[in-house]
């Protein structure tokens, strides 16, 4: 029998949806189950992006795209962009658009790094665990950069300095952050531009997907800072901001770039979705209201589900700043009820609760 290849039994998976898979098998069973296992909005997309769909549909755009999106919607996206960060003079030709932002995170990687040569990736931990799984498939190394508790999920930009080698060509900043929540201000970026002017030779992959859900002060990119635009690979979409997860439909800038990620889609998925570039341009140029109510019951339901978790005997947690996600520390809960680690907590509740 043939055996697959060692790249392909080494693959990491994303464990959210190792955990919605038991989830949903309980809740076949028949079990009442409140599930915060998976990243994203329990909201319907918005009804008018909903009725672009069904127009496209109905309007016979049911073919291939070319690889780099539909011409309006890179319009569209590079003006949404660059009305996010400060004016940043984002052109059409810039902006990628692809089946979710995901896939970008791979596409970075492979053309930023070649493969076996040793080149380092940085990326946040605890993190997106795609980040370290595509890293190592890429065929790079990866070096992980902590994420510390005590600054609200940040890195320490001096630990940065002390990881960048000769040999790192990527560093992964996710802001506002999954899963912690925390957030990278202005101060934070500014001293890791200033490592980074040190170190030409390093790209910066910002996962920006979160963008549109800070809650603390306006959202600032570490493309805004001087000479940074040019190296910084600038990833959002429509999933988070607009309950669109479902639809994949991501959009990634980058003016050098661009055409090198436009060929990664060409080898790999031709292009996203017809039907959901129309309703994604709707996203961005219709009415903005379920987005803003959206991120206001994000706020509300994080300001309470912190203040529960912190009423929990073992339990403390910190208050994201932007996202959706409360990263509880259950160190304390462990030792209580005799878990050996939060995998075996979370087995407990679920079976248990």
């Amino acid at each position: 029998m043939p055996e697959i290849s060692r790249r392909a039994a080494s693959l990491g998976t994303e464990n959210a949806f190792v955990v919605l898979a038991e989830v949903n098998a309980l809740a076949r069973q028949g079990r009442d189950i409140i599930s915060f296992c998976i990243g994203q909005p329990d909201f319907p997309a918005p009804r008018n992006v909903q009725e672009a769909a069904i127009r496209a549909v109905r309007e016979g755009k049911h073919g291939y795209t070319p690889s780099a999106g539909i011409d309006p919607l890179r319009e569209a996206a590079a003006r949404y962009l660059a009305a996010m960060r400060g004016g940043l003079p984002i052109r059409p030709q810039d902006v990628v658009v692809g089946a979710g932002a995901k896939p970008f995170i791979a596409y970075a990687i492979l053309s930023c790094t070649d493969h076996g040569a040793g080149d380092e990736v940085i990326y946040p931990n605890p993190g997106f665990p795609i980040y370290e799984s595509q890293i190592v498939a890429c065929g790079a190394q990866p070096v992980p950069i902590h994420l510390h508790e005590a600054r609200d999920f940040a890195f320490d930009p001096a630990e940065l300095e002390k990881l960048v080698t000769p040999k790192t060509r990527l560093l992964i900043l996710n802001y506002p952050h999954n899963p912690t929540g925390g957030l990278l201000g202005r101060k934070e970026l500014e001293a890791i531009a200033a490592i980074l002017r040190r170190h030409p030779q390093v790209w910066v992959y910002a996962d920006e997907i979160y963008s549109r859900l800070c809650y603390a002060g306006e959202f600032f990119s570490i493309a805004q800072l001087p000479g940074m635009y040019e190296r910084t690979i600038i990833s959002d979409g429509a999933s988070k901001t607009w309950a669109m997860t479902g639809w994949r439909i991501g959009f990634t800038s980058n003016p050098t770039l661009a055409p090198v990620l436009t060929r990664w889609i060409t080898n790999t998925d031709s292009c996203a979705s017809q039907i959901s570039q129309w309703a994604a341009l709707e996203a961005i140029n219709g009415p903005q209201d379920a987005a803003t109510a959206m991120k206001q019951s994000f706020r509300e339901r994080r300001d309470l589900i912190v203040r529960l978790l912190n009423a929990v005997p073992g339990v403390s947690c910190r208050l994201p700043g932007g996202a959706f996600y409360a990263w509880p520390n259950v160190t304390e809960a462990c030792r209580l009820i005799g878990a050996a680690d939060s995998e075996e907590f979370r087995k407990r509740l679920l079976h248990e609760a």
